[in-house]
C-alpha cells in the first residue's frame, strides 16, 4: 500500500512490505533533508507575515505605545513579551491597570537606566523582534556628511550601533551586539561612547579592548576624568604606568603641583567663575595656554564662559594642545555654533590641521548625520546647529582659505604670502578669463587695478610673473607690507565676486579645490593630454556660464540689468556697494 502526500509537500510514505531496506533508508534520508527546508520556508513566511504589522497601516492592531524622541510607536505586547523577558516583566507589572487606563503608553527615557535608544534604532530593534531579521542601518542616522568617509567607523555609525547595543542589553536581546569591529578603526575620541556602553552593559571583553586602545593613545587624563567612570580611568592610568615601566612611554611626567594649579583653573571654569580664573592666574605662574583653559572651556563650559575667557586676551586662540588640536577643533567636536563664531571672530584659523590631517570642517562633517544636516527648521523652532556649524566653517574657508600666523618671522611670512597670492591670483585669473567684464567690475570695486598682473595665466605664457621678481633693495619688512597690501586687494576682489556672482564663485571654488590648475598650461604635454585638458577647460567654461545665467536671473529679480557687459551693471554694483 502506498500513500502519497500532497504534491506541494514533496513527502511520500510507502508500505515497507513493497520496498527493500535500502530503499527505506534512502527515503528517510530524503525526508530528513526536506524537513529543515520546510522549517526555513515556514519561518520565512511567519517572518514576512509578522512584518506586515510594522509596514502595513491596515494591520495596525497595536495595544500599547512606546514614545521615542517624542514619536509614539505602536507595539504588540504579546510579541514583545514573548521575545523579551524585560518587556514580559514590564507588562506583567502593570497588568492590573492596563484595562482601566486603556492603551498603555511607555516613555523610552523611563525604560533606560542609562544610555539612549533613538527612534530609528528602536525601529530596527523592533523589526528584529518581530521578524528575526536585522535590517540594514538607515543611512540618514548611521552615516556622516563627509563625502570621503567610508562610514565604517565615523561617529554616527558608532552612535547608532551604541544605541542598538543599549537596546540589546537592557531589553535582553544579546544577539544584537556588534561593536567590537569599531574599536580598532575609530578615532580615539570616538571609542569613548563604545567604552561607556560596554561599561554600563557589563561587557568585560569590550571594556578591556577599549581601555587598551585608549591607554595606548594620547587622550589626556583630564578629558578622560570628565567623560569616563572613575574605575575605568584608573585602569587606563595603570596600563600607562606599565607601558612607561616597560620603556614604552606615551605620556610625559607631570609635576603634581603644576597639575593641581591647572585643575583649580578648570574647576573655576566649571563654576563659570572667570574672575576666579583671573585671580588664580595672578597668584601662580600658570598661564591660560599652559592650562589649555580655552580648550577646556570650549569642550565643557557654557558658551558665555568661552566668550569671557576670550575677552581676557591672554590665550592663543590657535594654540594646539598635546594632541595637536586647536580650540576650534575642539569646538567643532562639540558642534556649538556660538563658540565657533566667537573663535573665528578672535582670529581662529579654520584651515588649521590636526596632527592626523583634519580641519575643523571635516571634523564637524564626520560627526554630523544626514538627518540632522538636512533637517528643515520650522518657523519658531531652534535652528539646525549641525548645519550652521558646517556652513559657518565652510564660509570661513572660502572667505580666507589660507590663513597665516602673525607670530612667524618676516621671511616665513613672505614665503607664505607668496603661496596665498599664487592661489588668489590664479583664482582671479580664471574669473577674468571666463567673464572678463564682471571680473573687472569686482576688481574696480576692490581697487585691485593697482596690483601687479596676475600670475596664473601669464606664467603659462612663459613669464615668471611678479611673484618671482626680487628687488635687492627691498627690505623684508617693505616686501611684507607690499605683499600684504596686494593680497588684501585680491581677497577683496574675490569677496566682491562671491557677493555679486555667488553661483560662478561656487564653480570656481570647486575648481580650485580640485587642484586643476594644470589647465593653465594648455599647450604643454602630448597631443592627447592637450586635447583632454581643452575638453575639461570647455566643460568648466560651460559650467561657469550656466552659473552666471543663474546670477543674472537673480540680478533681474532685484532690479539689476541683465546685460553683463553694460555700464548699468557697474553702476548698479557701485550703488549697491554704497548702500552696504
Amino acid at each position: 500500500m502506498a500513500i502519497s502526500a500532497e504534491p506541494s509537500s514533496s513527502l511520500s510514505f510507502t508500505s515497507s512490505s513493497n520496498i527493500s531496506n535500502g530503499s527505506v533508508s534512502h527515503k528517510l534520508s530524503s525526508a530528513s533533508e526536506v524537513l529543515p527546508s520546510l522549517e526555513v520556508l515556514s519561518l520565512n513566511k511567519l517572518s514576512s507575515n509578522l512584518e506586515l504589522l510594522l509596514v502595513d497601516s491596515s494591520f495596525d492592531y497595536s495595544d500599547a505605545e512606546v514614545v521615542v524622541e517624542g514619536i509614539a510607536v505602536g507595539i504588540h505586547r504579546c510579541i514583545f513579551a514573548s521575545r523579551s523577558r524585560f518587556f514580559h516583566d514590564l507588562f506583567n507589572k502593570n497588568k492590573g491597570d492596563s484595562e482601566k487606563q486603556g492603551k498603555p503608553k511607555y516613555c523610552m527615557s523611563d525604560l533606560l537606566p542609562h544610555g539612549k535608544v533613538g527612534y530609528e534604532a528602536f525601529l530596527v530593534f523592533m523589526s528584529y523582534l518581530y521578524t528575526g531579521k536585522l535590517k540594514p542601518s538607515p543611512m540618514e542616522v548611521s552615516a556622516c556628511v563627509d563625502n570621503i568617509c567610508a562610514h565604517d567607523a565615523c561617529r554616527p555609525a558608532i552612535n547608532f550601533s551604541v544605541e542598538l547595543m543599549y537596546a540589546s542589553s537592557i531589553f535582553q536581546m544579546p544577539e544584537l551586539r556588534r561593536l567590537l569591529n569599531f574599536v580598532g578603526k575609530a578615532y580615539v575620541e570616538d571609542v569613548i561612547p563604545i567604552l561607556l556602553v560596554a561599561f554600563h552593559c557589563q561587557l568585560s571583553q569590550l571594556v578591556d579592548q577599549c581601555v587598551e586602545r585608549v591607554a595606548r593613545s594620547d587622550f589626556d587624563i583630564i578629558s578622560l576624568e570628565k567623560e569616563v567612570p572613575y574605575e575605568v580611568v584608573e585602569k587606563i592610568k595603570l596600563l600607562r604606568v606599565k607601558s612607561v615601566y616597560n620603556d614604552e612611554p606615551n605620556v610625559d611626567a607631570v609635576d603634581p603641583m603644576h597639575e593641581k594649579r591647572i585643575r583649580r583653573i578648570h574647576k573655576a571654569l566649571d563654576s563659570d567663575d572667570v574672575e576666579l580664573v583671573k585671580l588664580l592666574l595672578s597668584e601662580s605662574d600658570i598661564t591660560l595656554d599652559e592650562a589649555n583653559a580655552l580648550h577646556y572651556a570650549a569642550a565643557y563650559c557654557d558658551p558665555k564662559v568661552v566668550s569671557e575667557v576670550l575677552s581676557l586676551g591672554l590665550a592663543d586662540v590657535n594654540l594646539p594642545n598635546s594632541r595637536g588640536y586647536t580650540v576650534l577643533h575642539i569646538a567643532a567636536m562639540r558642534k556649538e555654533p556660538s563658540i565657533i563664531v566667537s573663535l573665528l571672530t578672535k582670529g581662529a584659523h579654520a584651515s588649521e590641521l590636526t596632527s592626523d590631517g583634519r580641519d575643523a570642517v571635516s571634523i564637524c562633517r564626520r560627526l554630523t548625520r544626514p538627518k540632522d544636516y538636512h533637517t528643515k527648521t520650522e518657523q519658531g523652532q531652534e535652528s539646525n546647529k549641525d548645519r550652521i556649524c558646517i556652513d559657518v566653517l565652510e564660509r570661513e574657508m572660502r572667505r580666507n582659505p589660507i590663513v597665516g600666523d602673525a607670530s612667524t618671522s618676516c621671511q616665513t611670512i613672505a614665503d607664505d604670502l607668496h603661496m596665498k597670492l599664487l592661489y588668489l591670483e590664479n583664482r582671479v585669473a580664471f574669473a577674468r578669463l571666463f567673464f572678463p567684464t564682471e571680473a573687472k567690475l569686482a576688481m574696480d570695486i576692490a581697487h585691485a587695478e593697482t596690483t601687479s598682473e596676475f600670475a596664473g595665466l601669464y606664467v603659462s605664457k612663459g613669464s615668471n610673473g611678479n611673484l618671482r621678481e626680487v628687488d635687492l633693495n627691498e627690505t623684508p619688512i617693505v616686501q611684507n607690507k607690499r605683499l600684504r597690501s596686494r593680497m588684501e586687494a585680491l581677497m577683496k576682489t574675490v569677496e566682491m565676486g562671491r557677493r555679486y556672482f555667488p553661483h560662478c564663485s561656487e564653480v570656481l571654488d570647486k575648481f580650485m579645490d580640485d587642484d586643476h590648475n594644470e589647465m593653465l598650461y594648455l599647450e604643454k604635454g602630448t597631443l592627447d593630454e592637450q586635447r583632454i585638458k581643452r575638453m575639461r577647460f570647455m566643460e568648466l567654461k560651460e559650467d561657469v556660464h550656466k552659473a552666471f545665467s543663474k546670477d543674472k536671473a537673480e540680478f533681474n529679480r532685484v532690479g539689476l540689468s541683465s546685460s553683463s557687459s553694460s555700464s548699468s551693471l557697474k553702476d548698479g554694483l557701485k550703488f549697491k556697494v554704497g548702500k552696504l
